[in-house]
């Protein structure tokens, strides 16, 4: 009995602790990422990613540092990886479509931007903006 408990008061420890500390690189990935040190900032949203997989701010802010860093590849791979954690994250719906624009995939953006209309919620304007931009470059 008494080494039961112990046990669930171990685990009950460990999870609380990972807890905090996956938020803790998190916050510390984001103050890193607002004074633009892109290389320390990954590294602590990956070291908040290896405490929670499903964190989709972490993967969010990843491609966002891929994107400065002008890594397209590792950019699409994070924002997918947003999606598939979160079908409804309008800001990566967004940037996806917006890469998918950049790369001239008109079809892949006007999709994009169609799921972001039917969701809009904060990106309402950004995605009217982004229809008639993908119309435009999609004629030349």
């Amino acid at each position: 009995m008494i080494l039961r408990v112990f046990i669930i008061f171990n685990i009950i420890f460990f999870i609380q602790n990972s807890l905090m500390a996956n938020t803790q690189f998190f916050q510390e990935g984001l103050n890193l990422y607002e004074n633009k040190k892109y290389e320390e900032a990954k590294f602590k949203f990956e070291q908040s990613i290896v405490l929670n997989p499903k964190n989709e701010l972490s993967y969010l802010y990843l491609s966002k540092i891929f994107k400065n860093m002008n890594n397209k590849n590792l950019e699409e791979q994070n924002l997918n990886t947003v999606i598939l954690l979160n079908p409804k994250n309008e800001e990566a719906i967004y940037n996806l479509a917006k890469l998918k624009l950049e790369n001239s995939d008109y079809k892949r953006s006007k999709e994009l931007n169609n799921k972001l209309m039917n969701l809009c919620n904060k990106f309402c304007s950004k995605s009217k903006e982004l229809e008639i931009e993908i119309e435009n470059l999609s004629k030349k």
